[in-house]
């Protein structure tokens, strides 16, 4: 089972539409919780939770970790569109096209940020935070507006990445296998890519991974989002680039500071800053120039920034679809 060029086109057009359309699925469970618990399930087993293990073994079991789930989810993926393409062609595509889809999560990225964004006009600060709470790991217990809202405007602009550039590359590299295997190493990362006494050994190489994966994607990401700031009404292109090049290279993260600083610039904000995790706080590169203070409008404009990215990339896979055909 090896698609074309022009079928793994079409199928992406297809994935999107279908995310555009629907979101993540609420039924059957989404892939993204069997592999958490994979992962979950192996983080038990392996990580001792007394603290009284060898970083050298924490390495290597955190290398097996990547190891076997990244092989499992490209493996099962690959069983699954090989089964299907074995009783219908179309059952194949179709079963290809779903499950791309649910790699990617554009909508329900939107879904997350307006969760924030409708709180905050009913003046609901408190509802805002607990939202807020459910897509950044920082704390949000005292987290006034303007935080609020950058917290929200800064994982849109991460996310562009991640929940949709680097899984529609690798759809159209490798079908449903790769970008799941993909959605994997994201999954790994967020789990246990953090750089604390726990972690800092046993999730080196699955940080490692999603650093490498990401790599071309944020890049392509930035570009794509200065041209929608040029597109768009209300953002600005010239400094979405001039952003990006000044402030991206500060962010701890080889990959993050490029949508982010490329948001901030379009959207005439700075963000970064102070964050709070478990209590201790942690300075964040600032990136983009404060020309007006985080307000509400900005959860929905890098919501319209998002979309316009994604848009940009559905006729550019069309365009490449009509040369091939």
């Amino acid at each position: 089972m090896l698609y074309s060029l022009k079928e793994l086109l079409l199928l992406a057009m297809a994935a999107i539409a279908i995310d555009w359309l629907i979101g993540d699925p609420r039924w059957p469970t989404h892939p993204v919780i069997w592999i958490g618990r994979l992962i979950g399930r192996l983080e038990r087993a392996w990580l001792r939770q007394d603290g009284c293990q060898r970083s050298g073994e924490k390495r290597m079991y955190g290398i097996l970790l990547t190891v076997i789930v990244l092989a499992a989810s490209w493996g099962m993926m690959w069983g699954m569109v090989w089964l299907a393409d074995m009783v219908h062609t179309w059952l194949g595509y179709a079963v290809t096209a779903w499950f791309i889809s649910t790699t990617i999560a554009v909508k329900g990225l939107k879904e997350a940020a307006m969760s924030v964004y409708r709180p905050l006009i009913e003046g609901n600060l408190n509802e805002a935070r607990k939202y807020v709470g459910y897509i950044v790991g920082r704390d949000t217990d005292s987290l006034d507006e303007s935080e609020a809202v950058r917290a929200t405007v800064e994982t849109v602009a991460e996310n562009t990445v991640d929940a949709f550039v680097s899984p529609i590359l690798f759809a159209l590299l490798g079908g449903a296998p790769l970008a799941m295997l993909y959605r994997a190493a994201n999954t790994l990362d967020s789990m246990v890519g953090y750089r604390n006494d726990k972690y800092v050994d046993f999730g080196w190489c699955s940080a490692r991974t999603d650093d490498v994966l990401n790599y071309i994607p944020a890049r392509l990401t930035g570009l794509m989002m200065v041209v929608a700031a040029y597109l768009l009404p209300g953002l600005d292109g010239r400094r979405s680039w001039s952003a990006m090049r000044t402030f991206a290279g500060s962010h701890p993260s080889p990959n993050s500071g490029i949508p982010e600083s490329a948001a901030a610039g379009a959207l005439g904000v700075q963000l970064g800053g102070s964050n709070r995790y478990f209590g201790l706080v942690s300075e964040r590169a600032r990136m983009g120039w404060p020309l007006q203070s985080l307000q509400r409008c900005h959860i929905r404009q890098s919501v319209r920034l998002l979309y316009a990215v994604s848009i940009i990339i559905w006729i550019g896979v069309l365009l490449t679809w009509l040369i091939c055909a």
